[in-house]
């Protein structure tokens, strides 16, 4: 049954800017040789269970060792972009290690008490599964699938985010955006055992979000409070944006994108709708030169830009883009301005001319309402513009 949500389908202002946009392939070829240099470097610093951190200090990642954060499956999923891209053993036998240490830590149960289970299982044992049927890391992944699922509350239909003490109460729920891109292993998991279960549990917490995250002009709000014993939604939030009546730019990126894979596995034409209106509120919100600043309720050229949430963004209006019939005038406006916005990033965004540097994409931020590394490198942020090269340079077997 397709979902129904009511929401404005803002069309997209000055689509010329993107379908004038002349592609040359070669240019993403060599942006990608680029990035294989810059990943062997790094794989020379961070093998076995050595993890880029979560963001640069002085355009640098520094060590540190997995089983905490969330963000340490972005490495593996760029091992193994680049085994992918380069046939290349040696990447096939860093990730293969990687195997085993997410195995480690989820039998240790260390630092995966919370929802962001698919940014780390997707991309360290899904990926490995779908290229090389490696089924241990299937067993890995399936076992992180089974944990996240305990999150789930039935009474609401949420992925729970997790305690966070004197912040979310005791008798509060909340799930936040994000989450929208970690779902995709509970439906790989329903897919790979028969078990409908974490199907159903995947698509009730995306309909959910849907009905309460996202506001009728398609902006989205990143948290959403529930009261456990009624089930009733109690508060609406931006925490890492502007405001509470602004869009946090991650987090449109995040549900742009998590709603067209969600497509992608139920086939449900709201979910397709709903990826197709907020990508035009994403669109219609950009600077003159199309990367996003970190909130969408910044459109001036002075703006701190956020590549963080730039490249998953393209990630999204890819994936978008490829579930549209040919016939859909909006097919072309979303990929052209994904190629557009990829150029605009290899041509002014990226560490070339910074050579000390062990990244890819500066300009990134984590947090700007806490202060958090503003204008940084974030490793999420190398993994999609990564991902967002390969699928337009090869057909791509999707790792989410």
């Amino acid at each position: 049954m397709e979902f129904i949500k009511n929401v404005i389908n803002e069309p997209v202002n000055n689509v010329q800017r993107f379908l004038d946009f002349k592609i040359n392939k070669q240019d993403f070829i060599n942006e990608m040789d680029f990035i294989i240099s810059k990943i062997e470097e790094m794989s020379e610093e961070f093998s076995d269970d050595v993890f880029p951190s979560a963001v640069t200090m002085k355009n640098k990642y520094s060590q540190e060792f997995n089983g905490g954060g969330w963000t340490q499956g972005f490495w593996s999923g760029m091992i193994w972009l680049a085994y992918e891209w380069t046939d290349d053993e040696k990447y096939k036998k860093i990730g293969e290690s990687h195997v085993q240490s997410f195995k480690k830590r989820l039998d240790g149960r260390l630092g995966i008490d919370h929802h962001d289970l698919g940014f780390l299982y997707s991309l360290s044992c899904v990926a490995p599964y779908k290229i090389n049927g490696n089924e241990e890391a299937k067993k890995v992944a399936i076992g992180a699938a089974d944990y996240l699922s305990r999150r789930y509350v039935k009474s609401i239909g949420i992925i729970d985010r997790g305690k966070r003490p004197g912040i979310i109460p005791d008798d509060e729920s909340q799930f936040i955006i994000d989450c929208s891109m970690n779902v995709h292993l509970l439906f790989w998991a329903s897919e790979v055992t028969g078990n409908p279960k974490y199907y159903q549990m995947a698509y009730e917490h995306m309909k959910q979000a849907a009905e309460h995250a996202l506001r009728e002009d398609a902006s989205t709000f990143q948290e959403v409070n529930f009261n456990k014993n009624t089930g009733k939604v109690v508060a609406k939030t931006v925490g890492q944006g502007y405001s509470d009546t602004s869009s946090w730019a991650r987090g449109q990126a995040w549900a742009i994108y998590g709603f067209a894979l969600t497509y992608g596995y139920t086939k449900d034409k709201g979910m397709l709708e709903i990826a197709r209106k907020m990508a035009n509120y994403y669109l219609n919100r950009l600077p003159d030169d199309d990367i996003c600043g970190w909130d969408l309720v910044f459109t001036e050229n002075d703006c701190q830009r956020d590549t963080s949430a730039a490249t998953p963004a393209i990630c999204g209006l890819l994936e978008l883009s490829k579930h549209l019939p040919v016939s859909d005038s909006d097919k072309m406006i979303y990929e052209k301005a994904a190629l557009k916005m990829l150029k605009t990033l290899s041509k002014h965004y990226t560490t070339k001319k910074i050579p000390h540097s062990n990244g890819i994409l500066l300009h990134g931020v984590y947090a700007y309402k806490r202060n958090t590394n503003i204008d940084d490198l974030c490793i999420w942020g190398d993994y999609f513009y990564t991902e967002a090269l390969m699928r337009v340079l090869k057909v791509w077997n999707k790792y989410w």
